[in-house]
């Protein structure tokens, strides 16, 4: 088949996330059976405009708070020539109202919908704007095969009048010959940590004012937090003001091998997001043997089996936070438990599984015959 994705961004922005990783894996390896992938998106700084990643053709226009602008356009000037079999419109934010333009069979990727809850990540205009442009993905989208990556979404999903037969979860998944349990120093003091992008809606924040309460009772203790994002200077300013110190350490970005190497070294993580679509970080902590702390919101309770792969806690609630990260840094006999069934729960997702479910799909909607 002949493929056209189109995303906010792709594997190589610096903003890119988990959205990013999750097509990037799938459609790699449907490229790598033959079919031909094209992805539209996004510039950034320094990025060339066209490139081959990974058997996948990227082209780069406009910038990325403006693309969704110039995606009708482009689409009608070059891509309506080229003659796809099939649409992927993967929906990040800001939908591209892709059934009102696009004339190929379509498919749509759905990770979640931020609803009220980008209202504590954006400010008031720019909420009300992404709020709004959401309000009208069930009408525009209603008629569109969809692929999810988790049981919330797709509840939430047909609880705002989507058609169940029409969805198909895909979820995430983790490479485990690269995501796995290494050999470390031994270290005396417990690593808490926290990976992924630092954005407010991720609350990051309540990490921190856990772990202040966490220090009391177990004063050697350190947090880890490893990612990048607009969020971070404000999280420095914390960490001050609470007087953690030199026990908090802020990674910024890393590559790929530093960030196994960094989670090896966790004890456990924490994730204290308000909502997900799924949890990425969850799995990728997992296949390396780190149980994980999780507020229990859409998305997150998916990914953690809680008193099995890690623990749930209310979202927003600190001293239960803590109280549950003091429970696994204490109970040496549950943090192992918790760490064997981890590598087992992150070992049962594998993109070569999402990947064939994924071109399953695409090519029910473009009508191939196998």
């Amino acid at each position: 088949m002949k493929i056209l994705v189109l995303n906010w961004q792709d594997i190589r922005n610096p903003l890119g996330g988990g959205a990013e990783v999750h097509l990037h894996e799938i459609f790699k390896r449907i490229a790598a059976r033959g079919h031909s992938v094209t992805l539209f998106c996004s510039s950034f700084p320094g990025a060339p405009a066209e490139e081959i990643l990974d058997g996948i053709r990227v082209i780069r226009s406009g910038s990325r708070n403006l693309f969704n602008y110039g995606v009708k356009g482009y689409y009608r000037r070059r891509f309506r020539q080229e003659r796809y079999d099939v649409v992927v419109d993967d929906i990040n934010k800001i939908p591209f109202y892709t059934p009102r333009f696009v004339q190929e069979p379509l498919v749509a990727i759905i990770h979640h919908l931020f609803d009220t809850s980008i209202f504590r990540e954006a400010s008031l205009p720019a909420a009300l704007y992404v709020y709004g442009a959401e309000k009208l993905v069930p009408r525009a989208y209603r008629n569109t095969p969809l692929a999810v990556v988790s049981e919330s979404t797709r509840s939430e999903l047909i609880r705002k009048g989507f058609n169940e037969s029409r969805i198909t979860v895909i979820p995430n998944a983790v490479d485990t010959a690269h995501y796995r349990p290494h050999e470390v120093p031994q270290q005396q003091a417990p690593v808490v940590g926290s990976l992924g992008r630092l954005k407010k809606y991720k609350s990051a924040d309540h990490l921190l004012d856990a772990f202040a309460i966490v220090r009391l009772e177990i004063p050697d203790a350190q947090l880890l937090v490893v990612g990048e994002g607009d969020y971070l200077p404000f999280l420095k300013r914390k960490a001050d003001d609470l007087r953690l110190g030199e026990t908090v350490t802020f990674t910024g970005q890393v590559d790929e091998n530093e960030k196994v190497r960094l989670l090896n070294r966790m004890t456990l993580a924490v994730n204290c997001s308000a909502k997900e679509g799924w949890g990425l970080t969850v799995i990728e902590a997992n296949a390396c043997g780190v149980p994980v702390v999780a507020s229990d919101v859409p998305g997150l309770r998916d990914a953690v089996l809680d008193e099995k792969t890690g623990l749930l806690y209310e979202y927003g609630n600190i001293e239960q936070l803590a109280a549950k990260i003091m429970l696994i840094l204490r109970d040496e006999r549950l943090r192992a438990r918790l760490s064997r069934e981890a590598l087992s729960w992150a070992r049962s997702f594998q993109w070569d599984d999402s990947a064939e479910k994924m071109l399953s799909v695409l090519e029910r909607v473009a009508g191939v015959r196998k």
